[in-house]
């Protein structure tokens, strides 16, 4: 099984416009809504391969019920540990050549009971067969920095692996209680090492400089440039193909419940970047089953191309 915990999940509304013009009454072309948070993802995603997996999760409110409702509807066994404030509702809107303006709420404030009791709630959740937990997402307003930090510590004394995907302080805190895997994308990669990172060897270095501060295995993802794989054997580099992007909303979260569902070694980076080209295919923060997954044309190699710049910076 694997566990997941979202400080600050959110309810996804997206909508689908042919174009989006500032000033203007758009007519949308469809909406819907999804559960949103990046370990409400992680968790979704496994589901959708049929993987043991248990969501937990800081929920209030009307919004927090309904995000309860659609958890239980996609199969995902939630632990919902009650704040005072509701939680909150994300936008998305996406146009259809794939480009998404995304406006997230801060969510919730969180106090220090309702925080320890969502850590609590998280080791509680665990069982006997739980192979990972999966720390993930931005923090709510008034919540300690050094949350992740004391999820990765209590964690490791339970004898769990324990995976962190945030940003800012809340990614840099964790990194010296010595987490078994960090998974930034290119920007949380650049500020966490304090380094820019516009080619492949950039990222590559900053993956490293993460590894020194504490970090067993550095997944970094790179959007259309793929992802790169840090750990003690040395730096690996991956892609694969998106035939046609729809949405980047939750790849990054499709990668990490790839990596870790294959295992989280060096072999799940293969599984990995073809959950996250899955993702990118569908609609909104759609999370894809095992029909949209497709293994063909992807590639895996050290990461020797250390001039290639990346497309984000092209």
């Amino acid at each position: 099984m694997i566990v997941t915990m979202t400080p600050n999940p959110s309810i996804d509304h997206t909508v689908e416009v042919g174009s989006l013009r500032r000033g203007e009454v758009l007519r949308a072309q469809r909406s819907h809504v999804d559960p949103g948070g990046k370990g409400v993802n992680v968790s979704r995603a496994l589901a959708a391969h049929g993987r043991k997996t248990a969501a937990v999760l800081l929920a209030g409110g009307a919004e927090g019920a309904r995000l309860t409702e659609l958890l239980d509807e996609q199969g995902v066994a939630v632990h919902a540990v009650p704040v005072a404030e509701g939680t909150r509702t994300n936008i998305t809107l996406a146009e259809p050549d794939g480009t998404v303006t995304k406006l997230n709420l801060p969510g919730p404030a969180c106090t220090d009971t309702e925080l320890n009791a969502l850590l609590d709630a998280t080791l509680a959740a665990c069982g006997h067969d739980t192979t990972w937990i999966a720390g993930c997402g931005s923090l709510p307003p008034e919540a300690a920095d050094d949350c992740y930090a004391r999820l990765v510590v209590s964690a490791h004394a339970a004898g769990a692996r324990v995976a962190v995907d945030s940003s800012g302080l809340a990614l840099a805190r964790c990194l010296g209680a010595e987490p078994d895997l960090v998974k930034p994308n290119r920007e949380e990669l650049a500020a966490c090492a304090g380094v820019p990172v516009r080619t492949l060897g950039d990222a590559a270095r900053a993956a490293e400089v993460l590894r020194a501060r504490g970090a067993r295995t550095v997944l970094a993802s790179l959007g259309p440039d793929g992802a790169v794989l840090a750990d003690a054997r040395g730096v690996l580099h991956g892609e694969a193909p998106v035939h046609a992007a729809r949405s980047s909303v939750g790849a990054g979260d499709a990668l990490l419940a790839g990596f870790l569902a294959a295992g989280g070694g060096r072999d799940a980076l293969g599984p990995a970047l073809a959950w996250g080209a899955a993702a990118t295919g569908l609609a909104g923060s759609r999370m894809p089953a095992p029909p949209d997954v497709d293994r063909v044309g992807v590639t895996i190699h050290p990461a020797v191309d250390g001039d290639r710049v990346l497309e984000q910076e092209r």
